[in-house]
């Protein structure tokens, strides 16, 4: 079964930048399309960025998504933090699985790791 799990998280300051990682780990497996969400406090969840499966990089204002190949890992980068920024940040990861010759589709999200910005 393939499983996601991000990483990263912490308490930063304002204006810092801050580096989230979603691993992807299981056997015989291709991702097509990993996305990133964030839920501020009391708020509904809410798509960040996100790249296909064939991507390097992809950025959106400032937020960008890269690929770690080595690792197995889509990270998201977060420049000029705001306090606004504060949540729980999950990766959402699509693709297919081979199980014993049977090819399955799989949508995934990870537990989520929490981001505090202080001003």
């Amino acid at each position: 079964q393939v499983q996601v799990a991000e990483s990263g998280g912490g308490l930063v300051q304002a204006g810092g930048s801050l580096r989230l990682s979603c691993t992807a780990s299981g056997s015989s497996f291709s991702v097509d399309h990993t996305d990133w969400y964030r839920q501020p406090p009391g708020k509904q969840r809410e798509r960040v960025a996100g790249m296909p499966g064939s991507g390097v990089t992809s950025v959106t204002g400032r937020f960008t998504v890269c690929r770690d190949k080595a690792k197995n890992a889509v990270n998201l980068e977060i420049d000029s933090l705001k306090p606004e920024d504060t949540g729980v940040y999950y990766c959402n990861s699509r693709g297919l699985q081979n199980i014993r010759g049977a090819v399955i589709q799989f949508d995934i999200w990870g537990q989520g790791t929490q981001v505090t910005v202080c001003s």
